[in-house]
């Protein structure tokens, strides 16, 4: 299944993050550490899909900016093909803004993602082609409800995958949720997606095993520290972890670098043990990067990570 390229369809914005040098005081000024970069949810998980040698093609919209140029510029540099994202003239490209405390953990965020109200069905009908030839899709939530609806109706037999982002995007997604592929949620968009209960592993599990009876055919359920939990439609259920990371920098590109090894796992044909070991290692090097998407992220980097942090050998 290698053969084909990957479809992101989805947010691709500019990531500003400040790092604390302290613990942060609410409501004050806070000395810290300021980058900017490409971002974008889905343009994540796709640089970090071609990073590890996927031909890997994008579809979003971005605005004739500063902003937008800078996307890219960094996404083409990466080797992720952009050709078919929208353009739009006098339109702000969307933007993310996440503050992170003293341990690189995030504290709080904001976006504005409403560019991506230009990415409309008539758009993704322009796309079928495109949608049709992939090996698989990947989007996200932050698309408007009728685009989602659309991208599923499009894809046929080709897989989608979708990262619910937040409970709040979660809770646009949930009346989809069986019709996606794979599902990445942590264990709170778990519950809205299934609309139960998963305040223990056993509430956890009935509740990935409910979307896989609507029709999902793998959920992977990021645990954090914990590693994640995995179910699908032939039967397989198991947790699974690497070893903790020696130093967190950055934790806020491992849920997309995640996705990325378990869609990257999927592409390649991996068993769904080892597709979720790339994916537990995608994520270690991502927070052990100052950077949202690790520039050492490549298949060597990633083999190498599994082999030297994993208990499942």
């Amino acid at each position: 299944m290698q053969s084909k390229y990957v479809l992101g369809i989805g947010a691709a914005n500019v990531d500003v993050h400040g790092v604390s040098r302290a613990a942060i005081v609410m409501r004050d000024s806070n000395p810290g550490h300021l980058r900017t970069s490409a971002g974008g949810v889905t343009r994540n998980v796709m640089e970090n899909l071609a990073r590890r040698g996927v031909e890997a093609q994008m579809v979003s919209a971005l605005g004739d900016d500063l902003f937008g140029e800078l996307v890219r510029r960094e996404s083409a540099a990466a080797g992720l093909d952009m050709s078919e994202s929208l353009t739009l003239h006098g339109v702000t490209t969307s933007a993310y803004v996440a503050i992170l405390d003293e341990r690189a953990d995030m504290l709080v965020a904001m976006s504005d993602m409403s560019v991506l109200g230009h990415l409309t069905p008539a758009v993704v009908d322009s796309k079928r082609a495109l949608i049709r030839g992939a090996s698989a899709v990947v989007c996200d939530p932050c698309l408007p409800y009728e685009t989602l609806e659309r991208i599923l109706d499009t894809a046929g037999d080709v897989p989608v995958f979708l990262d619910p982002v937040s409970t709040a995007y979660a809770r646009r997604a949930a009346p989809l949720a069986g019709r996606f592929h794979g599902l990445k949620p942590n264990s709170l968009e778990l519950g809205i997606l299934a609309g139960m209960e998963t305040d223990c592993d056993a509430a956890m599990e009935r509740a990935a095993a409910s979307l896989i009876e609507r029709g999902t055919k793998c959920v992977a359920v990021s645990l954090g520290e914990r590693g994640c939990y995995y179910a699908d439609a032939a039967g397989n259920r198991f947790y699974r972890a690497l070893r903790p990371v020696r130093e967190m920098r950055n934790a806020t590109g491992a849920g997309d670098a995640f996705l990325a090894g378990l869609v990257y796992g999927f592409v390649r044909g991996m068993s769904p043990e080892r597709a979720v070991d790339c994916a537990l290692a995608a994520g270690h090097i991502a927070v052990e990067s100052d950077e949202t998407i690790s520039r050492e992220m490549s298949e060597l980097l990633l083999n190498y990570t599994i082999k030297n942090y994993s208990d499942n050998r």
